[in-house]
């Protein structure tokens, strides 16, 4: 047939379409999010994903991941292994049919998996067609079998190899460098998401070895979520000794809580749905919020901690200072979005918050020393965000009766488009007038900083509203912060952070990342937040001047343009570059570098924040030392 399109006309023929692994290689960010680091790493994830369903099955307790040195990974369980006969419907065996068919797996009946993770069931197959060869072995009947494949292709049918003792799988594969921007895996990263899968999967070993490095580690925790808990809060001051946990099971739904509160002023619960990451939440975790809220102030009204003229709690006051770790698992769970960050199912709210309201009532009513300490804690919040509350009302009037909103050292730009607008936070009044001389003040928007701002990890929000610095980034930006901070409202679309290149430069960028992580984290989650990137060197020879970023690049400069009849000017602070320098090099969009601010995973990002800006001195030297090998450009 034809049709006609804006007068062309198309054939069938000219309809693409696709078969078997095909779209995946397609459209690769469909299946694992991007084609960067994060999808590269999302491959183990998902071999790793299929071994832990096994866990789950009850067959399998022992998984181990292999670098190796060429950035090929092996993952192998000692589960009960992919079933090797024909397969009904394809009439090839099951292992190819696995491993070359989308949605083709034992996650699609529940009496193979009661629960699993993985990609809807699309997980084993898409790794294969990104990667460049993979290799199955799988130990079934007494025998070992193995089949050979390239970028989804069977280059070999399955044939048995040998005899073997017990079951499991392994698969090799080595992803794709023609879908891959890198092919270069992370230790860290891995590391990070295999100790948060044994935590979540109580009594399985996983151990990742790294052959690039001689690195080998081995993760097993008995406790379960409850030493996940100990674990995020190790390097905090919980308020009370013992982990508040439960485990019960409604309508098929297994629900499992650990939570401890510590004496920070920030809230860290983490949820999970069979095993995936829900970092978007979801109706488990507006279940246990609305459980833990109603319980707290029911128990308070109870032994007279709020008396009948106060109001009760609010969900943020009964939170502050909460670790907690959520785990659902559920025979159908429904996410949104096929990256699976926000669980959807709607009977999942009600099963959470009846059970652990339950629970967490039964605890307060059981241990009264640690309920006092909780209470407390919650009041003290309550008082504290109402003086916040009364603060901002002084100030709005403040701004009313001034007839103006922002704070006069804001040199604002003229347009209120935030596609094109942009903020430069500059530390001090040297820079900053030089920020403002050399801005495009059509879009560019200059506010300096006095000083270094607060150590929001160590205030709480009523006194970090006392200072004058985080108070005009406040106003400046428009969104408010807390349960107040509204995305909708930001007035710039970029804010840049544009420190010096030295030691107390690092400091305030570290300050004000842990305050927009801790206040605004909706601006780093929806990229908003960038590093401005100055030069450390100005080379001169000649006529000619080259802005330099780095030492290596200060060496490859020197190489090319000869070590002789050369200056060269190493800057310490923006105050020493004149407007017209500063623009060129670090505000021009054309020429300048920045680095935006993402979080990859919220866990990680509270881990570090807590290390280097807390209270605790031994765990910030121990994450310096270990560190202090990745440092660059550090000043002396």
């Amino acid at each position: 047939m034809a049709n006609e399109n804006n007068g062309r006309i198309y054939t069938a023929e000219e309809i693409q379409v696709l078969t078997g692994l095909e779209p995946v290689r397609k459209r690769p960010g469909m299946y694992i999010g991007s084609t960067g680091k994060r999808g590269l790493h999302q491959l183990v994830y998902e071999v790793v994903d299929n071994s832990i369903d096994e866990a789950l099955a009850g067959v399998c307790d022992t998984i181990k991941v292999i670098i190796d040195k060429d950035n090929s990974i092996t993952v192998e369980d000692n589960g009960s292994g992919i079933p090797v006969e024909t397969h009904p419907q394809t009439g090839k065996s099951t292992v190819e049919t696995v491993l070359t068919i989308l949605h083709a797996g034992g996650k699609f009946n529940n009496s193979a998996y009661k629960v699993s993770g993985g990609l809807h069931g699309v997980g084993i197959s898409v790794v294969n067609a990104l990667s460049e060869w993979l290799i199955v072995r799988v130990k079934r009947n007494g025998k070992e079998y193995m089949q050979k494949f390239e970028r989804g292709v069977p280059t070999s049918e399955l044939e048995t190899i040998g005899d073997a003792s017990g079951t499991g799988t392994t698969i090799s594969f080595k992803p794709d460098k023609e879908i891959f921007d890198t092919i270069e895996f992370d230790f860290e990263t891995l590391e990070f998401r295999f100790r948060e899968m044994a935590f979540l999967n109580r009594g399985v070993l996983i151990i990742l070895q790294d052959k690039r490095i001689d690195e080998k580690i081995e993760f097993h925790y008995e406790g379960g979520i409850k030493s996940f808990v100990e674990y995020i809060n190790r390097n905090k001051n919980p308020i009370h000794k013992d982990i508040i946990y439960f485990e019960g099971e409604r309508d098929n739904t297994i629900v499992e809580l650990a939570m401890q509160y510590t004496d920070s002023y920030s809230e860290n619960i983490y949820t999970f749905a069979n095993n995936i990451n829900t970092h978007e939440g979801g109706t488990h975790l507006s279940g246990l919020r609305t459980a833990l809220t109603r319980a707290i102030n029911d128990y308070g009204r109870k032994y007279n901690y709020l008396k009948e003229k106060d109001d009760n709690l609010l969900g943020e006051d009964v939170r502050e200072g909460l670790s907690a770790i959520l785990s659902v698992k559920l025979l159908e769970p429904q996410y949104e979005g096929q990256t699976k960050t926000k669980l959807g199912n709607s009977e999942v709210r009600g099963i959470v918050e009846s059970l652990a309201y339950d629970y967490i009532t039964t605890y307060l009513e059981e241990n009264p020393s640690s309920a006092r300490v909780i209470l407390e804690k919650a009041i003290s919040a309550s008082r504290a965000r109402e003086a916040a509350r009364k603060a901002r009302e002084i100030s709005r009037k403040r701004s009313i009766l001034d007839n103006t909103t922002l704070p006069g050292k804001l040199a604002d730009c003229q347009e209120d488009d935030i596609e094109v607008t942009e903020i430069f936070i500059v530390e001090g009044d040297s820079a900053g007038g030089s920020a403002k001389q050399g801005r495009d003040r059509r879009y560019q928007a200059i506010l300096p900083l006095r000083g270094k701002i607060m150590n929001v990890e160590k205030a709480r929000v009523d006194r970090m509203l006392e200072s004058e610095e985080i108070k005009a980034m406040i106003t400046a930006f428009g969104t408010g912060i807390g349960s107040e901070f509204d995305i909708e409202k930001l007035r710039y679309g970029k804010i840049i952070i544009m420190t010096d290149a030295d030691v107390d430069g690092a400091h305030i960028r570290t300050l004000l990342l842990t305050f927009f992580y801790r206040y605004m984290r909706e601006l780093i989650e929806n990229g908003n937040i960038y590093i401005a990137q100055p030069p450390l060197y100005k080379v001169s020879k000649g006529r000619a001047e080259y802005y330099v970023y780095s030492d290596e690049e200060l060496e490859d400069l020197l190489e090319e343009i000869g070590r002789s009849n050369y200056s060269i000017q190493r800057y310490k602070g923006l105050g020493e570059m004149n407007p017209e320098q500063l623009w060129e090099t670090t505000m021009d969009p054309e020429k300048r570098v920045l680095l935006r601010v993402s979080i990859e995973d919220a866990l990680a990002a509270d881990e570090i924040f807590t290390t280097l800006m807390g209270d605790r001195v031994k765990p910030r030297r121990e994450f310096i030392r270990k560190n202090a090998r990745l440092v660059k450009n550090l000043d002396i």
